[in-house]
């Protein structure tokens, strides 16, 4: 969704470098040698090093004002698409680079939010996401509509506009309530019934895209029912695939113990199934949506998402800067009252509607305020629909930079909104229709417990110690949370109803899955101490105050850990003295003291 038409044909790297150059007074020869230089690099490479590096720098100077580093990635593509930063990359502001990047950046962010998106969820939700999202879409859809009908849009325009302004950023609401560790706010997962239902909604739409701007009146209903066909085909045969194809390819890859190889074939399932949605018309989005839904479902998810989500901060850094390049900040100059009034529009009217629902819904006031404010903005798929839509019948460049800019200030402003939710809430607490009430409870299935649990312990790895660990910790009453690499185990734990997580401990991010945070201890059942010297600095990190248990085969290992905090089980010395007693069993000595011979064999092994 460019802000302006593209070239036809791209002028060669170097020409553009130089043609800069020369309007440039007194250049001193370094800048002859980088534009000389400059002649051999990519002009992806050389774009996406000069996004990166800007974010960056912008996202440390907004860190310190306690800002959203959403906010600094849309701040770092408008300065490089509009003060003079693009000539660095070797291109002009309407080079097709641009969109490239932009479309690179949606796919992977479909992918990822597909991922996250849990039919499990879905079937304990669908009732109130149904209630609450069908609400909320559909009157924001038709207030919007009819201010587009007035505003001289045609029909197909008003339903677009109206869907794309009630869709909300998956993205922003999602990463702001982890950001501020709530999760578990039954804010959070109201808000996630409205986004799941707007998920499958503007699945839906992209399907009838093509049906609504190509079709005839007399062949309407062919074309119609030939589209979603085609769609709901592409969808089922996905999940037939995942089912049969993918899901033992996965488990072949995850016996090998390779992360490398199992990032990989991730990647590669992403790819090859938003391509087959591309080869359909159904976009490469809707493709790469598809491809994580796949494998949300698995029970490789944990471990997909613990090796993808350090991609998916890059991915979202790609794509909020590519919608900050397509920004015209002279279309906010010549039009600021429109944005202005457009932004504030957006989201008083959107977060008031959402906030009706919540308290619809019977949720507390705390929680209704926190759910409307990560509801506020127009989101990431807006974009996604306008820019299909555009493929078909392109909008007014005026009014794409209106919507576009706007979409971009609420995003930018929502983290904010809900950081800002808790102290205003108080304030309206004890105003009539804003009293609390209670919220009814909602039955959680295994992947939201794992969520929920609390004050647990984490024990890595279910071989015969940590089963026995687990028994024993379970007999008395404790959560427990199993962290495990064998396939078949977690298959079979998660039949018995144990919160167990395919990951690997080492891995950061399958911590954060487990709840290290909120864990009172963490046990490294198996004697790997090159393994658990590595995940013991991510679980103080993340929680210093973690009670941490680990196993030793040999002395100095075991003194390698007590090193690092952890209570270690010396294997070897363990096994000595449990020989020792048991072996003075075996002589009637009353002048034998066993504890005595054991406390000798102790310090022999010391």
């Amino acid at each position: 969704m460019a802000r302006k038409a593209p070239l036809v044909q791209q002028e060669h790297f170097s020409f553009q470098i130089m043609a800069k150059i020369e309007k440039l007074p007194a250049m001193t020869p370094w800048w002859n040698i980088l534009a000389a230089g400059a002649s051999n690099i990519s002009p992806l490479f050389a774009l996406l090093t000069l996004v990166l590096v800007c974010a960056v720098l912008v996202s440390l100077v907004l860190t310190r004002f306690k800002q959203s580093l959403l906010v600094g990635y849309l701040i770092t593509g408008v300065l490089i698409g509009n003060f003079g930063l693009m000539w660095m990359s070797g291109m002009s502001e309407d080079n097709a680079v641009i969109s490239n990047l932009a479309e690179i950046g949606v796919i992977l962010l479909m992918f990822t939010l597909g991922i996250e998106f849990s039919l499990t969820e879905l079937r304990h939700m669908w009732r109130s996401a149904l209630l609450s999202g069908g609400l909320q879409v559909a009157i924001t859809a038709t207030i919007a509509g009819l201010l587009a009908w007035l505003g001289g849009f045609n029909a197909i325009e008003c339903l677009v506009l109206g869907i794309a302004i009630a869709l909300s950023s998956t993205a922003v609401a999602m990463k702001s309530f982890q950001d501020m560790g709530q999760q578990s706010n039954p804010g959070a997962r109201a808000s996630l019934g409205v986004l799941l239902f707007q998920d499958i909604l503007v699945i839906m739409v992209f399907l009838l895209l093509p049906v609504l701007y190509g079709s005839s009146e007399s062949n309407f209903a062919v074309e119609l029912a030939t589209s979603l066909l085609k769609g709901v085909g592409f969808l089922v045969g996905a999940f037939l695939l995942g089912q049969y194809g993918l899901t033992p390819l996965l488990h072949a890859v995850a016996k090998t113990r390779s992360r490398e190889l199992f990032t990989l074939t991730v990647i590669g399932i992403c790819a090859g199934i938003a391509l087959a949605g591309g080869a359909l018309d159904l976009s490469l989005a809707l493709g790469a949506f598809a491809a994580g839904l796949v494998v949300s479902e698995s029970i490789y998810s944990h471990r997909i998402l613990s090796d993808i989500l350090p991609f998916k901060d890059l991915f979202l850094a790609i794509f909020f800067v590519s919608v900050g390049l397509m920004i015209d900040v002279s279309a906010i100059i010549d039009n600021w009252v429109m944005v202005l009034i457009g932004s504030t529009a957006l989201l008083l009217c959107k977060g008031v509607l959402a906030f009706g629902i919540m308290k619809l819904m019977k949720l507390p006031s705390r929680s209704g305020i926190l759910a409307a404010c990560s509801l506020a903005s127009t989101g990431e798929f807006s974009l996604v629909l306008l820019q299909q839509a555009e493929i078909h019948a392109p909008f007014d460049p005026t009014v794409q930079q209106i919507l576009l800019i706007c979409t971009a200030i609420g995003m930018a402003i929502v983290p904010t909104l809900m950081r800002g939710s808790g102290s205003f809430s108080k304030k309206l607490e004890h105003v009539g229709i804003l009293a609390q009430h209670q919220h009814y409870p909602q039955k959680l299935d295994l992947k939201e417990s794992v969520k929920e649990i609390s004050d647990h312990a984490i024990i890595c790895g279910y071989g015969p110690v940590g089963r026995a660990l687990n028994e024993g910790l379970k007999s008395v009453g404790l959560q427990t949370l199993i962290l495990e690499m064998n396939a078949n185990t977690v298959m079979k734990l998660k039949r018995e109803g144990q919160p167990v997580i395919f990951a690997d401990a080492t891995h950061p991010e399958a911590l954060d899955l487990a709840g290290v945070s909120r864990a009172r201890l963490m046990a490294f059942t198996f004697p790997a101490v090159d393994a658990t010297c590595a995940a013991v600095p991510l679980a103080r990190e993340r929680n210093p105050g973690i009670v941490l248990f680990a196993r030793a085969k040999f002395a100095d290992e075991a003194e390698r850990l007590r090193g690092m905090g952890v209570q270690a089980i010396h294997d070897e010395r363990e096994s000595a003295v449990a020989l020792v007693r048991k072996a003075l069993t075996s002589y009637d000595r009353g002048d034998i003291d066993p504890v005595q011979v054991v406390r000798e064999a102790i310090d022999e092994i010391n």
